[in-house]
């Protein structure tokens, strides 16, 4: 019971972590970088700021699903003895909301990953690159970004009325 409630800390914890620097990014960071570029003065943002922001933002993610995924698997069997990880993955009875929000959690964290992480890493110079790269990169990178922001909303609320859907019966 005890490490049930860690792990829903912990989930809870990583999760505001990862959803906050989303809308950190997506909300602050984008439009700073186009002022601080227009004045010359991006250096300290990219050098110092965003890949830090970045690493958190990557290992949140990592963090929250993990959790989440535990969380699932320590739950009680529903209904037939269904697994609740499968039954929450497979969209079946009581826990296919909480599903929903975890099938866009996992949609967000290759989001983060793939697209986000490979450009993101053109863009600060980790990887070499043309400009004409770094610019694709920018947008590959903004989209997906933006596609995380708006199915974060959703997935926030699958995961917070999931376990709490017996309020609807």
């Amino acid at each position: 019971m005890l490490g049930d409630a860690i792990t829903r800390f912990l989930h809870v914890f990583s999760g505001i972590m990862w959803i906050g620097l989303l809308y950190y990014f997506n909300f602050v960071n984008v439009d700073a970088m186009k002022l601080a570029t227009a004045a010359g003065e991006q250096g300290p943002i990219s050098k110092y700021v965003v890949p830090r922001a970045l690493f958190f933002f990557r290992w949140a993610a990592v963090a929250t699903w993990l959790l989440g995924a535990g969380l699932l698997a320590t739950e009680q069997a529903g209904p037939g003895g269904l697994n609740p990880f499968l039954a929450a993955f497979g969209l079946q009875g009581p826990l296919a909301p909480i599903g929903i929000g975890a099938w866009l959690g996992t949609i967000m964290i290759i989001n983060v990953w793939g697209p986000i992480w490979q450009n993101q890493k053109k863009i600060l110079g980790i990887v070499p690159a043309t400009d004409e790269q770094k610019a694709r990169a920018r947008r590959v990178a903004f989209l997906a970004s933006r596609v995380n922001t708006m199915l974060s909303i959703p997935m926030l609320w699958f995961m917070v009325t999931g376990p709490h859907q017996s309020i609807y019966h």
